[in-house]
């Protein structure tokens, strides 16, 4: 009867919307087109090259993966220590953002991880991005990016200790749970082949996923040269951030392009970009070695059973992801960044608070969230809001509280996003009243 009424909710949200939008308006149009525009940069360069590969690895975990290991190492009475090291050091392996880390969650916390060092996970692999923290103190100054590196790795310890003992009683239930399961067989092969295996995978998702930081050099066929950053490119345009006052257009704002407009665009030459350039090959020798593995260690039917477990990921995680993109996008459009500057220009609770609620429902892909919020410190964002939005925003998006939701229910999903909010919003009035 509740799945009932949820469906029932859900379908006269959906008629609701449609009978009331004012397709007229020229703001709904444009968000509606903006929807779209994302939507299709999220299929073109997000899907196949990370969230692909990650439901493979969830569906690898589930299937491969006894529960009594990852109990042991991960569960709610593994040793502490280890279990959050583990968790917490995971973004400096995972550059990927919050909604390809959200298959290996699910697998993980499915297969009997403690409620602590799942969230732990949940929050660092997007969290604690090396790449991504380096290029922040690059960009937006040294303060902002060794603030968000302390802050990213306190952050995941601290929020996966506060949500095992807020929900204690259900991990106890949880331990008592496990200890009901009987002893699994013996493993048909030997573990350093299954975690070989599953290396084997991560890497693939590493390299398919490596991301191009997008400083690009831009020539028109009407004779113009800008130095812009790459933030979507669709079909059939490229939208960029300028670096450079161009025009009317002033540094930090946005254009978009024709392809037919462009006539040369020059990628700046660093270690990160050529990596980008070969990240193929390596996937492709990665994905060589898993299929050679799997062919030679595991059977037929734990091959079958696998594809059957990513597919049910597949069929739970995928459609929320791509409904929380669609809703980002069109909402993007009715809070442009000139406004949000406007909220977020002094060190107050206020400006913080406003900053990390953003931050937590907005998606930014990897490394996009950089030159956004240089864009903003252009426009007059304080370093506290600034923090404070980097803190909340890589580790948490609409599409992947949609999925997480999914995957822990109501109450535990809520006061995660709580305490990834209330702890950004302390911290950045903290950073901003000593680094403002």
């Amino acid at each position: 009867m509740k799945r009932e009424l949820k469906i029932s909710a859900a379908l006269a949200c959906i008629f609701l919307v449609a009978y009331f939008l004012p397709l007229g308006n020229p703001k709904i149009q444009q968000a509606i087109q903006e929807s779209f525009r994302l939507l299709q940069w999220y299929a073109r360069n997000h899907t196949l090259a990370c969230v692909v590969p990650a439901l493979f690895i969830a569906g690898a975990i589930i299937t491969f993966l006894s529960q009594a290991s990852v109990t042991r190492y991960l569960g709610p009475n593994a040793n502490p220590v280890l279990a959050y090291a583990v968790a917490s050091v995971a973004g400096c392996v995972l550059a990927v953002c919050s909604c390809s880390v959200l298959p290996m969650f699910a697998g993980i916390y499915n297969l009997g991880a403690g409620l602590g060092p799942a969230t732990a996970f949940l929050y660092s692999g997007p969290g604690i991005n090396i790449l991504a923290i380096f290029l922040s103190a690059r960009v937006l100054g040294f303060p902002i990016g060794a603030g968000r590196f302390i802050g990213a790795v306190a952050f995941s310890v601290i929020i996966g200790l506060l949500m095992a003992v807020i929900f204690r009683k259900g991990e106890r239930a949880k331990v008592e749970a496990a200890l009901q399961v009987p002893e699994p067989e013996k493993s048909r092969r030997h573990i350093a082949k299954t975690v070989l295996f599953l290396a084997c995978m991560i890497l693939f998702l590493v390299f398919s996923d490596w991301y191009n930081p997008g400083n690009v050099t831009v020539k028109t066929t009407d004779g113009r040269q800008f130095k812009a950053v790459v933030i979507h490119e669709t079909k059939d345009a490229v939208r960029f951030q300028l670096e450079e006052d161009l025009g009317e257009n002033k540094t930090g704002d946005k254009i978009e392009l024709q392809k037919t407009e462009i006539a040369d665009m020059q990628e700046q030459k660093t270690w990160v970009i050529q990596l980008h350039h070969i990240r193929w090959y390596l996937a492709g020798l990665c994905g060589l070695a898993v299929l050679v593995m799997a062919w030679r260690w595991f059977e037929r039917d734990e091959l079958h059973e696998w594809m059957n477990n990513t597919w049910e990921f597949t069929k739970l995680l995928v459609p929320l992801l791509y409904g929380g993109v669609f809703i980002v996008g069109f909402v993007s459009v009715l809070l442009p960044e000139k406004q949000v500057s406007q909220w977020v220009g002094d060190n107050s609770l206020r400006s913080n608070l406003v900053a990390s609620v953003i931050g937590a429902f907005w998606y930014f892909a990897t490394l996009t969230e950089i030159p956004i919020t240089q864009a903003l410190m252009n426009l007059g964002m304080h370093n506290g809001p600034v923090l404070a939005l980097l803190l909340a925003g890589p580790a948490l998006s609409l599409p992947s509280i949609l999925v997480i939701r999914r995957v822990m229910g109501n109450a535990r999903t809520v006061v995660f996003i709580v305490l990834v909010v209330v702890m950004s919003t302390i911290v950045g009035v903290l950073f901003g009243t000593f680094w403002g």
